[in-house]
């Protein structure tokens, strides 16, 4: 057996490099004087009742870990969160907005109104990826959203900020998109702000996330005897694989925002018989929506010339789960999670920094897209180590990772206690959002449609 090619690290080390420099060139934000009566002794109480939380999140961090659970099947991760908030006086409702893996809690202010006060959505993800566990660091980023919402809780009871903060436990996040199930039931009414993190290799106040959507292709031909009759056939193979061709012939002429893969899910029974029935699992991403929309039509009609050119039949089925967007970044939001990280010893890089090849997709687009969110990147592991690796998975249940829960726990409460409390940045960040409007993934599929 010979082995596989090592493949050559020359781009990630010119990357890197490049990373560095910005890196090095880039400073915290300079210190910001209070922006609202008592921002710093609110941001005081913050962060010691942040630290106060280590050893509690520290046991969330390493509990979630060793007990990896996948999509929709979180039930004992949930109950782990719902429990310790329990234990600390918070009703939790389980099974919320029609996921059954899901919670929320909340706390209001004293005199708080529905109609004059706003709220703000702190999220919290804890789904694992099948076969390698906690290696996108969701148990990290449960760890964090309930510490801000411990230490929020605490002081909204106990000063003058009015308004209302939710903790929402959000499941199925890795291949799916739990968040958008969510928001379909109800989960974004009269919130007017969300805000959560993510463990990676840098400290990153804004950083691109891609959009994606998902299609499962079905092609049916006609089965015959490949050696005696192969004539009487229609090889439902050759317009899996001419799909396959074509898709990656199109790479060349994709603008470097967009990505494809795909794999062959179902490819015949064996070189006997030509195949009758194959299937293809494409992912289409992009870091626009209206080129996403456009790459997915694109894959439609390869797939369609295809089918066409093999002579079989052809079925596409996009999204069994809803699409993601891509994370419309909420600058003025981001810029205050800055000066929060600043207060902790880190210095969260501005948007662009890491280029934005280096992108994911997550369902908090979705979010991001209907009310202002902040989804900042935390330090959890040494630059080079990547998500959804076994490396990363290593790295999400050690000292930096609780480290990064703490500093994240002050930082998202911070934040969501500086939304209700200081209007002029409540302002500013909702006339960025308006800049472009709210949109949800139905409306533009309908749109799409029309």
């Amino acid at each position: 057996m010979t082995a596989p090619q090592t493949p050559s690290t020359a781009y990630l080390d010119n990357m890197e490099e490049l990373i560095a420099a910005r890196v090095a060139a880039a400073s915290p934000p300079p210190p910001m004087g209070e922006t609202y009566p008592g921002q710093d002794e609110l941001w005081d109480k913050a962060a010691k009742l942040a630290d106060a939380t280590t050893d509690d999140l520290r046991h969330i961090v390493f509990d979630l870990h060793a007990n990896p659970e996948v999509a929709f099947e979180e039930h004992r991760s949930m109950a782990v969160l719902a429990d310790f908030l329990e234990e600390r006086g918070h009703s939790v409702e389980r099974g919320v907005f029609g996921v059954e893996t899901a919670f929320c809690t909340e706390v209001t202010s004293p005199g708080y109104d529905p109609d004059k006060h706003p709220t703000v959505a702190i999220m919290a993800e804890y789904d694992a990826l099948p076969g390698i566990g906690h290696a996108c660091g969701h148990n990290v980023i449960a760890a964090a959203g309930v510490g801000a919402y411990l230490v929020a809780a605490e002081l909204l009871k106990n000063s003058d900020v009015p308004g209302r903060i939710v903790l929402q436990g959000t499941p199925a996040e890795e291949g799916h998109t739990g968040k958008e199930y969510m928001i379909r039931g109800g989960s974004l009414d009269g919130v007017d702000a969300a805000v959560m993190i993510h463990g990676f290799g840098y400290d990153i106040a804004s950083h691109a996330w891609v959009g994606r959507r998902s299609a499962t292709i079905d092609f049916h031909g006609v089965a015959a005897h490949a050696s005696s009759q192969p004539f009487m056939g229609r090889n439902a193979l050759d317009a899996a694989n001419l799909l396959y061709q074509g898709l990656g012939l199109m790479r060349q002429q994709l603008p470097p925002s967009d990505r494809l893969h795909a794999i062959v899910k179902k490819g015949g029974e064996r070189p006997s018989i030509i195949p009758q029935e194959t299937q293809v699992e494409v992912y289409a991403r992009s870091l626009q929506t209206r080129s996403l929309l456009d790459l997915s039509q694109r894959v439609d009609e390869i797939a369609k010339g295809a089918a066409m050119m093999a002579g079989c039949g052809v079925e596409i089925h996009w999204d069994p789960h809803p699409m993601s967007l891509p994370v419309r970044n909420n600058e003025t939001l981001a810029a205050r999670w800055a000066r929060t990280q600043a207060r902790r010893g880190r210095t969260a890089l501005p948007a662009n920094t890491v280029p934005d090849t280096v992108a994911a997709s997550t369902d908090f687009g979705n979010v991001s897209h209907l009310v202002p969110g902040i989804h900042p990147m935390v330090k959890v592991s040494p630059t080079d180590v990547a998500l959804h690796t076994s490396e990363f998975e290593r790295w999400s249940a050690t000292d930096e990772a609780v480290e990064a829960a703490v500093d994240s726990a002050a930082g998202l409460a911070q934040v969501a206690l500086d939304f209700l409390a200081d209007e002029a940045l409540r302002e500013e960040a909702h006339a960025e959002f308006g800049r472009h409007g709210a949109v949800s993934v139905q409306e533009l599929l309908h749109r799409e449609q029309a």
